[in-house]
């Protein structure tokens, strides 16, 4: 899945670590990642914790796909942090799925958290490794 994941590409997003039910991600804030107020904008911060979620749903070899999320932002990050989202399976009841996901910078504070929620869907290309 990795490898076809154009979006987190794109923005930087680097995978550090996936396994069962979890994964951990990682970006680099860069300028093109800052708003108007020379801080990561929030969408790129729910891009992280939406990656990091994509990767551990899908871990299990079965495609899923978000049915939905929240976010709430505790602090800001700043040019050249170093983010890390790590995601953490909750709970699986038939198709869907639960996840909880903390992104902190390089000193171990926490930018946010996010709770989101996945669907298995039946007929979508399963996911590729890497």
């Amino acid at each position: 899945m990795e490898g076809a994941d154009a979006a987190a590409r794109g923005a930087g997003i680097r995978l550090l670590d996936i396994g069962p039910g979890r994964a951990r991600v990682a970006l680099t804030v860069a300028e093109q990642h800052l708003n108007g107020h020379g801080i990561c904008h929030g969408g790129y911060l729910f891009l992280l914790a939406d990656s990091a979620m994509a990767y551990g749903s899908n871990s299990h070899g079965v495609s899923a796909v978000a049915s939905g999320a929240d976010i709430t932002f505790l602090r800001p990050a700043h040019l050249g942090d170093e983010l890390v989202a790590e995601a953490v399976e909750r709970a699986l009841a038939g198709r869907s799925g639960l996840y909880d996901v903390t992104v902190r910078t390089g000193d171990g504070g926490v930018v946010a958290e996010f709770r989101g929620r996945t669907r298995t869907v039946p007929g979508l290309p399963g996911p590729t490794a890497g």
